[in-house]
């Protein structure tokens, strides 16, 4: 028999906004107008980059510092161009790096309790692009590893320890890369170009493991990552300007596994995947709305879950890791939404329901179905019967044993005068 409903634990996901006094208020989120989230979070720190004039700066907040932010809260500026991408590292909730427009990659060191002056100095400097440099990630398994992309259609891994460039990715990209990703442990890197082609690259060979070329047919930009099982899912347009989801086998890239159409809305589609529950959240810039899918092993592979909407536009996206969640409420993803003047955290939970405990007087019905082999009950259970009854059945039972005492001894009275 066919089922009509999907069987899921995730289909009543539903996300919730924080109350006011739990946002960060009164930042001045940056216009640059480049595709990135503008957010980075940790279980420690949540980073936020903001205009700034002068250079490019960030904020770092720790997780606790809510409410309104003071104008002359200090702030990690040492670049001289605008900062168009910042992450943290995985490693140690302290590493940041971020990349600007000045073509530079830099490595800082936030204090354990946050920034007490303005930082301008980084651990380390890492120069090697000719043009601005914006996409930052850290490699998912090796320590001190970090990827950098900038708009020369160059990709370079460094040994953030060191300060040297370890690989440099050339000659593969004819032009501006979109984003990059690692896949789960840290052997494969994904990239999405402008030239409508998705390339799965081997960093270490330097070589192209798979390609797809016009993966979506759009001009507007493409996004790629990896899921857990090594496919990968791109969002990007079609031709006519639908916004679109897409999911490929990296065996195979010859046709999709599945394609989702959307709406048609000009904003970039930021996916934000969990591997642990299979979810993939899209945040479009300029968007009010947060969807989110399930991916399974079987056809159609996508399956539509919800939409979290609110009244304001995104500017930008954080996305708390696991380990900074609070799982005791059952929640599975925390974002950090950006507004023009103020970051707003959003929950996603998962119901469930809990049985309650019984109640006492459920107590002597669980027991008196308790038999003994015997045929008799315990003495422990009239005693958890008896201490289970309410005061009024107690004193109930008092007068009924005084009664029959009563009567018994009335018995034995009339039977002592016939006697006599």
């Amino acid at each position: 028999m066919r089922r009509v409903v999907r069987q899921s634990k995730f289909r009543h996901v539903f996300g919730q906004a924080v109350k006011n006094d739990q946002c960060y208020d009164d930042i001045r989120v940056s216009r640059v107008t480049w595709d990135s989230s503008f957010c980075a979070v940790n279980p420690k720190f949540v980073a936020l980059i903001i205009e700034a004039s002068g250079g490019g700066a960030f904020l770092v907040l720790p997780l606790h510092k809510t409410g309104r932010i003071d104008k002359a809260y200090p702030t990690v500026c040492g670049h001289t161009g605008p900062v168009l991408d910042i992450d943290w590292c995985p490693h140690n909730d302290h590493v940041i790096a971020s990349g600007s427009e000045d073509c530079t990659v830099m490595v800082w060191q936030i204090p354990e309790n946050g920034l007490v002056t303005s930082m301008s100095e980084p651990l380390v400097v890492l120069e090697g692009h000719s043009k601005r440099v914006g996409i930052i990630t850290w490699h998912p398994t090796a320590r001190n590893v970090l990827l950098s992309a900038g708009c020369d259609n160059q990709i370079y891994i460094w040994n953030a320890g060191t300060g040297e460039a370890m690989i440099r990715l050339e000659d593969m990209h004819p032009d501006v890369i979109f984003n990059v990703t690692w896949n789960r442990n840290g052997s494969l890197i994904c990239t999405a170009c402008k030239d409508k082609t998705i390339r799965v690259i081997d960093p270490r060979k330097e070589a192209i493991v798979a390609e797809k070329e016009k993966a979506h047919e759009g001009a507007r930009p493409m996004r790629a990552i990896f899921l857990a099982d090594g496919n990968v899912l791109t969002t990007g347009f079609s031709r006519m300007s639908e916004r679109q989801l897409a999911l490929w086998n990296t065996d195979n890239m010859e046709e999709p596994m599945t394609v989702n159409e959307m709406d048609t809305s000009n904003g970039v589609l930021l996916p934000f995947y969990d591997p642990d529950t299979s979810i993939v959240y899209l945040c479009g810039k300029g968007d009010s709305s947060i969807r989110y899918f399930e991916i399974t092993d079987e056809a159609p592979y996508v399956h539509f879950l919800s939409t979290f909407a609110t009244k304001e536009p995104q500017r930008g996206m954080g996305y708390m890791p696991k380990r900074g969640l609070d799982v005791n409420k059952c929640e599975i993803a925390r974002f950090y939404k950006l507004h023009e003047r103020k970051c707003e955290p959003i929950v996603m939970t998962v119901p469930r329901k809990v049985s309650p405990r019984p109640k006492c007087t459920q107590l002597p019905d669980l027991m008196l179905n308790r038999r003994q082999p015997t045929g008799q009950y315990e003495t422990t259970d009239f005693l958890l019967i008896w201490i289970t009854l309410s005061i009024k059945k107690r004193k109930l039972i008092h007068l009924l044993i005084i009664l029959l005492i009563v009567s018994a001894l009335d018995c034995m009275v009339l039977g002592s005068e016939n006697v006599i």
